[in-house]
């Protein structure tokens, strides 16, 4: 993150494509493991509208969107952000280290199942609406598998909304990042960096 006085840039992973989740309880209560399969959200990115936005999923605390401030894009490494938000509560809880991670929700479009040999069941997601990202403070845990569902008002699609635990590093905008530890990620994925 760069903190500004007027604003806070955040960038870093939404989510890692292609890596199993921790455990998630369906709609029925049943346990299941979970994967995103790579391009599944390029292709949610590239159909929608708009993306917004949040704070801890809660559309009251709409931060901005693809329209506005917000970049999202795919990459070998999974979904990444970009934003820079000017709320002033987001930039205190920035200064102060209150930013846990990020979580989106999406409704799903396409998945497949398999078996593992755990005795749960592997569900991966190909295809999605990518419908939001949010940034997670300090009143929620941000951990794959703090998972929630909630039913949209017709009725027909269920949002579901997912978290993955990341450390949060704050500099100052004089300070040089290093990204030496993503850089190393991607040559280990085969990518370039």
């Amino acid at each position: 993150m760069e903190i500004r006085e007027q604003s806070v840039t955040i960038d870093g992973y939404v989510n890692a494509v292609a890596r199993d989740s921790r455990p998630i309880r369906d709609r029925s209560g049943e346990q299941f493991i979970e994967q995103i399969v790579p391009g599944a959200f390029e292709r949610a990115i590239s159909r929608a509208d708009e993306i917004k936005i949040l704070l801890n999923h809660d559309y009251s605390r709409e931060l901005g969107s693809t329209k506005t401030n917000l970049q999202l894009f795919e990459d070998n490494i999974g979904l990444r952000a970009i934003a820079e938000i000017t709320d002033a509560e987001v930039i205190e809880k920035a200064k102060k280290g209150e930013l846990r991670g990020w979580s989106f929700g999406f409704i799903e479009r396409a998945a497949k199942e398999e078996d593992t040999d755990s005795g749960l069941k592997r569900r991966f997601v190909e295809d999605m609406d990518l419908k939001e990202v949010s940034i997670i403070d300090n009143r929620k845990i941000p951990c794959y598998a703090s998972t929630s569902i909630e039913m949209r008002a017709d009725g027909n699609e269920v949002l579901e909304v997912r978290t993955l635990e990341t450390k949060v590093i704050s500099s100052e905008q004089k300070e040089k990042v290093d990204y030496s530890k993503y850089e190393a990620t991607i040559r280990r994925l085969g990518g370039k960096s």
